[in-house]
């Protein structure tokens, strides 16, 4: 087992992991920007050193400078979190030059998952069902044209290194092929250094369903069940819950075993994640996977019983994996709390917050790393605390959630609390009806 972990990361993740590893008896050492000395996971670290200005990119990217501050700790294993470094091949590349463990998947996991054009082409070959569309990079206008001829329209083009809706263009008839290839080739060059791009068929009015794996270096891979993402803004998520309400048990299962299958396929290590997309027959089709942790796991946790950052730990140290899944218990919902104003488009709102009250109560749980008279920085993403609860079923986790809410104060800066209130409120919520492109309807009154 490790000595001394470094995360790699900054906020509710980083505090998230620091707390595992002390139930471990594992030291640990934070990394800080100029911006974040102030933030609790530096507070609770055995150790923190400052990285760099407040730019992540100069900081929480900033390689040299964090492989630095683990040799100079004695750290012997690196944990990144999720975003920044998380998926980065590099990063894993030099971490094991250095003889530093990075929990994690390998160098060349990451970079062949990552590549999604690949990571199809993969599941496609191990008999996980695909979206129809491109095996592989597309690699001009008319070629684009002939595969969407042949499939159907829509389509929807996407960036092969992409993320977060960057790089993607839905096409609706052949005249609109062009424009949206060079714009959505420019985008992902801009954003991801690699204007390779991807077709497929576009599911209309889908919903978004992630199965949670764990794979150890035994060759076992473990699926904790379903999470439903679908309630999202411009490809961003903002409630997951688990397990999905319009899931059957069958398909359930046979998700969860398309996840397994192809995950093995690839000898997959750690944690990980196969995302589908599934339409109103509940017919399932692959879309990626996420190499690393995700932000929406503890609700995978709440349902399972168990703790997933362990099992990462535990994975990369070489061991089997410790808790295994057992069958999904009750129901839980993740609520991003962001800090900005849904009033107002959601407007990002950094500031110091004047007066903070956490919900508490059984089946309530708060991730974050905010406090009374901390000041939010305006660098980075304006996700500051995660509100997970859990319920026996799905009526009693919204009730749960409702209550909560009630409790949930934060004064000094706008929040996203009011948006997900309303949204708790809603017919189309409360009945599961919803898919990828509900927002607007979510906040029908």
């Amino acid at each position: 087992m490790f000595k001394k972990i470094l995360i790699a990361n900054r906020g509710e993740i980083a505090l998230r992991v620091i707390r595992t590893c002390k139930e471990l008896g594992i030291s640990t050492v934070a990394v800080y920007s100029v911006a974040d000395k102030n933030s609790a996971h530096v507070i609770f670290a055995d150790e923190a050193v400052c990285i760099g200005p407040a730019s992540g990119k100069e900081s929480y990217l900033n390689i040299p400078r964090i492989i630095a501050a683990a040799e100079v700790t004695g750290a012997d294993a690196i944990h990144p979190g999720y975003g920044f470094l998380a998926e980065n091949a590099n990063f894993s590349q030099i971490c094991e030059d250095m003889k530093i463990k990075f929990i994690g998947p390998s160098p060349d996991m990451i970079r062949k998952m990552g590549d999604k054009a690949f990571a199809k082409t993969t599941m496609k070959n191990c008999g996980v069902p695909v979206v129809p569309g491109s095996d592989g990079a597309v690699e001009s206008v008319e070629i684009a044209k002939k595969i969407a001829n042949e499939i159907g329209y829509p389509v929807i083009l996407k960036a092969s290194a992409g993320g977060g809706g960057k790089g993607m263009r839905i096409v609706w008839k052949e005249d609109e092929v062009e424009n949206a290839f060079h714009t959505a080739s420019n985008e992902a060059k801009t954003g991801f250094d690699n204007a390779e791009l991807y077709l497929e068929k576009f599911i209309e009015s889908p919903r978004h369903v992630e199965i949670q794996l764990m794979g150890d270096q035994f060759g076992n891979v473990y699926s904790y069940g379903d999470r439903d993402c679908s309630i999202q803004r411009r490809h961003q998520k903002l409630i997951e819950e688990s397990p999905s309400p319009i899931i059957s048990e069958e398909v359930r299962k046979q998700m969860s075993d398309a996840a397994i299958l192809g995950a093995k396929s690839v000898n997959y290590e750690g944690a990980g994640t196969i995302e589908f997309l599934v339409d109103k027959d509940q017919k399932f089709y692959f879309i990626e996977m996420n190499t690393r942790i995700q932000v929406e796991h503890p609700i995978s946790e709440m349902v399972n019983n168990v703790d997933l950052i362990k099992q990462q730990i535990y994975v990369a140290a070489g061991e089997k994996v410790q808790d295994l899944p057992t069958k999904l218990n009750g129901h839980s919902f993740e609520f991003r709390i962001n800090a900005e104003d849904p009033d107002f488009n959601f407007r990002p709102s950094p500031g110091r917050i004047e007066y903070l009250h956490f919900p508490g109560g059984f089946g309530v749980r708060v991730d974050s790393h905010i406090y009374t008279d901390y000041i939010i920085p305006p660098y980075y993403d304006s996700l500051i605390a995660k509100l997970i609860v859990w319920g026996v079923d799905r009526e009693h986790a919204i009730k749960r959630a409702k209550r909560a809410f009630d409790e949930f104060t934060i004064e000094g800066i706008k929040t996203t609390i009011p948006f997900h209130q309303r949204i708790l409120n809603n017919k189309y919520f409360l009945t599961g009806n919803y898919d990828t492109n509900s927002i607007e309807k979510l906040l029908e009154n």
